[in-house]
């Protein structure tokens, strides 16, 4: 069954406003804390990593309550409706009142961030499971993942130009502006989201999910997959490894190039090619398979990582950026397309819980994005990063310098290699079965 057009364009619309929200925490929260509310490097990797400890309870219990609700209802809409009040999560996180600074400012923005996250994944887990539902076959879920991936490009895109482009003057009101801009994006993405959803399940049937079972349970089975697994752990490394990207750039821009604007440029390179690569991938996988593009991809982000080391001027380094923006893109559509399949496998295994599975899956997205920050940061403070507030500045030591340079290099190449061999160990693009529909 081939998904019609319309019902993916609404369907894939949501993404946008997702790509805000991964995109504007995982590029301005650590800088904004570390430079604008004076809050120390390591105590604002934690405010970003604890948030997130939550998510990795929440995220599959909401999966198997989302499939509850699939199965007494026939969709997932409500739980979706929820998540359109992460809109009021976004601005409150970054309308810190005037008078907080240090720890004080890093509760605000910590508390925040939980009720965020939490509304987040109640849009995002129904939102992914989604493609699941589908009675489609290997290569229409990886062009359903194709659209869905390129919507998330324009927002990550977006946002990622947008966001450092409106907060350039540093202020903590700059930074309020720019997300009650963005929030109403968010909000208008997710409404057109849930109609594409209602369409994609009317028309292109429905997977019921099986019988209830405990979030335990669920979880005991999606853990007990061995290629799941693989790929979840693959992920969780790959997740952590592009957010912190996402978190150094600003360090990166400002502390080596010495112009904080770069960093909306280098995004543009990072993620406009992507919007072009993304259909190319699935060009690809229709010719190599997933497994084989995201091994390439997975590898050409591990050589890129380590290119910042030759020390080169603007021109090479934003042709760097571009390619590891290509082989962004292959890591998130493949990756993301591969997990529909390791349901359907299930599904023939007899386990058929759509939303268990998204939900292990999102749970160890927002791990990768907490901890990748959170690595940058620690990686900061063994350095002696010197933190400030808005209007003052500092001269960092050379070992900040250093610590700067190679958590934006070496780091992200180990981690990558990890995500990479744990990549290795998925079998299933390996049965004819799976890849002839």
């Amino acid at each position: 069954m081939t998904v019609r057009r319309g019902d993916l364009l609404a369907y894939a619309t949501g993404s946008v406003g997702m790509g805000v929200w991964v995109t504007v925490p995982g590029l301005l929260l650590l800088y904004f804390l570390t430079h604008t509310l004076g809050v120390p490097p390591l105590l604002a990797g934690l405010t970003l990593l604890l948030p997130k400890i939550i998510d990795v309870v929440v995220h599959p219990y909401l999966g198997s309550r989302s499939d509850r609700a699939a199965r007494r209802t026939g969709n997932r809409i409500g739980m979706l409706r929820v998540g359109l009040l992460l809109a009021v999560a976004m601005v409150g996180m970054f309308s810190v009142p005037g008078g907080l600074s240090g720890a004080g400012a890093a509760l605000w923005v910590g508390a925040w961030f939980v009720a965020g996250n939490l509304l987040f994944a109640c849009f995002q887990v129904p939102y992914l499971t989604t493609p699941s539902d589908l009675e489609v076959g290997y290569h229409e879920r990886t062009r359903v993942f194709m659209f869905r991936m390129l919507f998330l490009t324009l927002g990550l895109l977006g946002a990622g130009v947008a966001a450092p482009a409106l907060v350039a003057a540093g202020g903590r009101g700059d930074y309020a502006r720019m997300a009650l801009l963005l929030s109403g994006i968010m909000v208008v993405s997710g409404l057109v989201a849930i109609v594409g959803v209602r369409r994609l399940t009317a028309h292109s049937g429905f997977r019921a999910p099986a019988d209830s079972h405990s979030t335990l349970a669920d979880i005991g089975v999606a853990w007990q997959d061995r290629d799941f697994r693989a790929l979840v752990l693959s992920y969780l490394f790959t997740g952590t490894t592009t957010h912190l990207f996402l978190a150094a750039l600003p360090f990166y821009t400002e502390h080596v190039f010495g112009d904080p604007k770069l960093t909306a440029v280098f995004m543009g390179a990072f993620l406009g090619p992507a919007v072009i690569a993304g259909p190319v991938w699935a060009v690809v996988s229709r010719r190599i398979g997933k497994q084989r593009g995201l091994v390439i991809s997975q590898s050409v982000f591990v050589a890129g990582s380590l290119a910042p080391l030759l020390g080169y001027g603007t021109v090479p380094a934003v042709a760097v950026v571009v390619v590891l923006g290509i082989a962004f893109a292959g890591l998130q559509l493949f990756a993301f397309s591969m997990v529909p399949d390791a349901v359907a496998a299930a599904s023939a295994r007899g386990a058929t819980r759509a939303g268990a599975y998204t939900g292990v899956w999102t749970a160890t997205e927002a791990t990768g994005t907490a901890i990748g920050p959170y690595v940058y940061s620690a990686a900061l403070a063994l350095g002696g990063f010197v933190a400030t507030t808005d209007g003052r500045t500092v001269t960092q030591p050379e070992s900040a310098q250093t610590a700067l340079l190679l958590g934006f290099t070496v780091v992200p190449a180990v981690l990558m290699a990890v995500a990479l061999a744990f990549q290795l160990r998925w079998t299933l693009d390996r049965t004819p079965a799976t890849t002839s529909v």
